[in-house]
């Protein structure tokens, strides 16, 4: 199968590729081989390569900074977004897009089913939601993936900082009033590869299983990794950000039971294998 990947230099990009690759014919796209936001040359460039699927990761994730950027990240989450599904469309090919949770506002008391009413309340949930729907008008055959609390190998992420912090510092607030599911990017690329194979179409939310706070996400960090460290819970309000963050970003996985998918594997085991990943590395 021949697949074209966005934001291949990307932190999920990166695992995708390298997944992929040993069993498909993969075009790896950076943002230097491809514009998002050039219409003609999605275009020119899906036209060319003719994947039958196009994974598209690349996005502007700068949270913060979207509140103040407001028109690029609309131009990279939302034109970008339908440049592609337009480009995908012209040819045939599957088009999956990666979201988040971020399109939720975060004020349900249980986990947010696929189906559940989006409500973005940041600049950046609110141009990743606009994504959403220009691939629901565009794509024919589409897979919406949203995720949540994103690590891996590449890139800037919560775990490595938590690392980074230790070598420092002995002790650590940490927000224990925001809940989601961490997710490493190798899972995510794995529930990816076996999605892509079928033709169950729709809106899927993939994370690790399980919910934690911020504060438990970082104490498994430190245990898991061996690290004594002081790891005191703080408020949301102690802690203020630029962009407003959901307060529960839980996501229950309906579509992959419904389809019969098999679930990505408990967040803290997710944890231990890219501890265990970077310990090799």
């Amino acid at each position: 199968m021949k697949i074209v990947v966005t934001g291949a230099n990307g932190q999920l990009g990166q695992d995708i590729v390298k997944l992929l690759e040993a069993r498909h014919e993969v075009h790896g796209l950076t943002r230097e081989q491809l514009d998002i936001t050039n219409e003609d040359q999605c275009l020119e460039v899906i036209q060319r390569l003719k994947p039958e699927v196009v994974i598209h990761s690349a996005a502007y994730t700068a949270v913060d900074l979207a509140e103040t950027n407001e028109a690029d990240a609309f131009r990279v989450n939302s034109d970008g977004t339908r440049n592609l599904a337009i480009a995908a469309e012209s040819i045939g090919a599957k088009f999956v897009y990666i979201s988040t949770d971020y399109v939720f506002d975060g004020m349900a008391t249980q986990s947010y089913s696929e189906n559940d009413p989006t409500n973005p309340q940041s600049v950046y949930g609110k141009s990743k939601r606009a994504g959403e729907l220009h691939v629901q008008a565009i794509s024919s055959r589409y897979f919406i993936v949203r995720t949540s609390w994103v690590y891996g190998a590449y890139g800037k992420n919560f775990v490595k900082t938590m690392l980074e912090l230790a070598k420092t510092r002995d002790s650590l607030k940490v927000v224990s009033d925001q809940f989601g599911s961490p997710t490493y990017t190798v899972d995510l690329a794995l529930f990816l590869k076996k999605l892509i194979d079928t033709d169950r179409y729709g809106i899927y939310h993939a994370s690790n299983s399980g919910v934690c706070s911020w504060y438990d996400f970082a104490c498994a960090i430190f245990e898991e990794s061996g690290i004594t460290m002081n790891v005191e819970p703080c408020t949301t309000e102690e802690f203020p950000r630029p962009a407003p963050r959901p307060r529960n970003s839980a996501m229950e996985h309906e579509a992959i039971r419904v389809n019969g998918f098999e679930d990505l594997r408990a967040w803290r085991e997710g944890l231990k294998a890219f501890l265990k990943e970077l310990e090799e590395a």
